[in-house]
């Protein structure tokens, strides 16, 4: 009884309406929070982490890679979850949530695959193979590709979300792929580094830096995400709004 109270009381909440007037709020404060983790991090990365005893300075690409890396999953778990909402529950900022997220899934899909190529060159001796993870990873971006083509193609938002929302939950099994390739697959990709179930390899001094550039890009993508939403809203009441002029003549 109590979960399906706070479920309806969360889709009451996530109306066009009320979602734009509580992320004029939440957006600078998510803002300020990235930026200033984001700065922490990157102060400890550059005055005062050392260099690694095998990587040298390279090692520092990882503080933009991984946190790339994470966030580009995440960001597809995040259109998964609002395809569902768009198939299942029709709710009305669903595939609002997941083209604004598109965009930015892309972007750390992108930044992943480059920060990789330059990691992978001093380390590896090459700036590409195709092994599992970088070929999976390969396949998200160009997927997410797919998603914002099918977008600008289409002309209905609604028939776009639609379609893109059922693309979504059918490559949904490439993120356990991904997250799984490195440990069951024969590749040259280094095995996990952080785990939260179980060994963390990394010292605490690269740890907790990381965590903190992790978060502070996860909360500027949080801002960055709602002010896409906003913006989007905006066009479709336009788009409305010109429909109707349109009728009228």
């Amino acid at each position: 009884m109590y979960f399906f109270g706070g479920l309806m009381s969360f889709l009451n909440f996530a109306n066009p309406n009320r979602f734009t007037r509580f992320s004029r709020y939440a957006m600078p404060i998510t803002a300020v929070i990235g930026l200033l983790c984001i700065v922490w991090a990157m102060y400890q990365v550059w005055f005062i982490i050392p260099d690694d005893y095998q990587q040298g300075s390279t090692i520092k690409i990882m503080f933009i890679h991984v946190p790339a890396a994470w966030l580009s999953l995440w960001v597809y778990m995040l259109i998964a979850v609002s395809a569902f909402g768009t198939l299942v529950w029709k709710h009305p900022l669903a595939d609002v949530s997941a083209k604004a997220a598109v965009l930015f899934g892309a972007a750390f899909s992108a930044i992943t695959l480059i920060t990789g190529s330059l990691w992978g060159k001093p380390m590896w001796g090459a700036w590409w193979d195709w092994d599992a993870r970088l070929t999976s990873m390969l396949i998200l971006f160009l997927l997410y590709l797919g998603f914002m083509a099918v977008w600008h193609a289409v002309d209905d938002p609604i028939l776009a979300g639609k379609i893109n929302a059922i693309l979504a939950l059918v490559g949904i099994a490439l993120i356990p792929f991904i997250i799984l390739s490195v440990e069951y697959f024969n590749t040259i990709h280094q095995g996990k580094s952080v785990n939260p179930f179980g060994e963390t390899k990394l010292s605490d001094q690269f740890l907790y830096p990381l965590l903190w550039m992790t978060a502070g890009v996860t909360s500027l993508f949080l801002s960055l995400h709602m002010l896409e939403m906003r913006n989007e809203l905006m066009l479709r009441r336009i788009r409305r709004i010109q429909i109707l002029r349109t009728n009228k003549r």
